[in-house]
């Protein structure tokens, strides 16, 4: 007679306990864990549920948008088209500034929509001229 999808969901889980200390409440989550991962695989077997389909990249990097920032590159989120920087220019084509963007796809908005590389460079380049410093002072006399 065939097992029950509970009895092997509990064998399963009394082997995991067996090998490692486990507390009542993962012994409990580990077995609807593994109840609930073969109830989808004895469904998948008698055609009841469809694979689902592979995400494409663009799909990933909507999930988790401050992955579409990289170290070369910037994804637009939107088309998926690849820039060193994402400008408002670029950004106007779907009707939105820079601003928007971010809040659309949940961005921090001081985080910069432009390569990593680029913007350490940018950074570099800025400390070594002592800018910081500089836009203090212009800052310190336009308030007098």
């Amino acid at each position: 007679m065939a097992r029950s999808l509970t009895e092997m969901a509990a064998e399963i889980v009394k082997a995991q306990a067996a090998v490692g200390r486990m507390a009542p409440e993962e012994i409990e989550a580990s077995l609807i864990k593994t109840f609930e991962a073969l109830q989808g695989i004895s469904g998948r077997e008698r055609g009841e549920v469809e694979e689902p389909a592979e995400k494409t990249e663009l799909e990933l990097l909507r999930e988790e948008p401050l992955k579409s920032i990289q170290t070369t590159k910037v994804i637009n989120l939107e088309d998926g088209s690849e820039y060193k920087v994402l400008t408002n220019r670029t950004l106007a084509k779907f009707g939105m500034s820079t601003r928007e963007y971010k809040k659309k796809w949940g961005i921090p908005l001081k985080t910069p929509l432009s390569a990593k590389g680029l913007t350490a460079r940018r950074k570099k380049w800025a400390k070594e001229r002592d800018l910081g410093q500089l836009l203090k002072e212009a800052r310190a006399k336009k308030a007098k």
